[in-house]
């Protein structure tokens, strides 16, 4: 028997019988911007939640390999922190989840998870929540305000995080820059890359850093994608990281010599986030090189470009009478979108 509700019946407190959220990757830190800057890429994860009477979670795509099945979930989790906010009792659902985004890649596959099921799980009883109040709950969970401040607003954030409160201001992505995730083949979990930081730095340090990540942030506000290059500098993270990240030191210090406006570690890595001025007559020039770089230190990767992701999550919630029900996630909602550009 389906575990969803009977046609036409929801579950207690649910106004919708079906909502699919289609929610963008990101990218954290760009450099100097450590735990503070993140940007929205055209990597999308679908969440989708039906009231139901038994739990069930559905999984799809080649991304997802050992996610749990059952109330252990983090959708499941994340969905009914929503509902307890809320005072709304809806303890089964049906869960279906597909991700595009790889795990464990520095592509903020956690806070796109997190902030698909807070948008879902609200729409689903209503939106009784603000946007505000979801970015405070994705904060509190995923303890990374850029990442999921970046999958819920969309373009450019800026954010900090004092442990009790999150702030964030969007910035429009400037025009003309394209994005290439380098995502090799091997997997570095977020904890590995945190372990290796030192629990202090020199002062000189820090200054460094709070001055290349200001002048990085007014670069990307004002669209001076000629001072990307050196606004990108770090030695906050990257110098630490390089070690686990084979090839990473040569790409910071040379991907602008072979075409490239500006190179980091995506997030905790290992994938490379290197910046380009679109329709450059030297892409293929700077692929070859990032290729040609890995190659050397034994690891395969594959090189996609991507956009940024103007908007933040699309969500569609349903009634089981209308003639898009039973659409898939990725069909509802394509990952072709207005809101990606170069």
């Amino acid at each position: 028997m389906s575990p969803d509700m009977r046609p036409g019946e929801t579950g207690g407190g649910a106004i919708y019988d079906r909502v699919v959220a289609k929610v963008p990757a990101s990218t954290a830190n760009l450099g100097p911007g450590f735990d503070s800057l993140g940007m929205a890429l055209s990597l999308f994860a679908w969440v989708e939640l039906r009231p139901a009477r038994t739990t069930t979670v559905t999984l799809s795509g080649a991304n997802l390999d050992g996610v749990p099945v059952d109330k252990s979930n983090l959708i499941y989790q994340v969905a009914q922190s929503v509902f307890a906010r809320a005072g709304v009792t809806l303890p089964e659902l049906a869960i279906a989840i597909r991700s595009d985004i790889p795990l464990t890649r520095g592509l903020g596959s956690s806070a796109a998870a997190i902030v698909a099921a807070l948008v879902a799980a609200n729409e689903l009883i209503g939106a009784p929540l603000s946007r505000d109040a979801l970015f405070q709950m994705a904060t509190e969970r995923e303890r990374h305000p850029d990442n999921v401040g970046a999958s819920l607003y969309g373009g450019i954030v800026a954010a900090a995080w004092d442990g009790a409160r999150a702030e964030a201001v969007r910035l429009d992505p400037p025009r003309g820059l394209d994005v290439l995730a380098v995502i090799p083949s091997f997997e570095l979990s977020t904890a590995k890359a945190r372990n290796v930081l030192p629990g202090q730095v020199p002062l000189a340090d820090a200054v460094f850093n709070v001055s290349h990540s200001s002048l990085l942030t007014a670069a990307l506000a004002s669209g001076r994608l000629d001072l990307l290059r050196r606004a990108m500098r770090d030695r906050l993270h990257q110098p630490y990281r390089a070690p686990l990240v084979p090839g990473l030191e040569t790409v910071l210090r040379e991907a602008a010599d072979h075409g490239a406006l500006g190179a980091a570690l995506s997030g905790a890595g290992p994938t490379l986030l290197v910046l380009a001025e679109a329709g450059s007559a030297r892409r293929a020039e700077l692929e070859r090189f990032l290729r040609d770089t890995l190659a050397r230190e034994g690891v395969s990767a594959e090189i996609h470009q991507l956009g940024i992701c103007r908007s933040g999550p699309e969500v569609r919630a349903l009634r089981r009478s209308e003639a898009e029900f039973a659409l898939a996630p990725e069909r509802l909602l394509p990952a072709q979108e207005a809101g990606v550009s170069a």
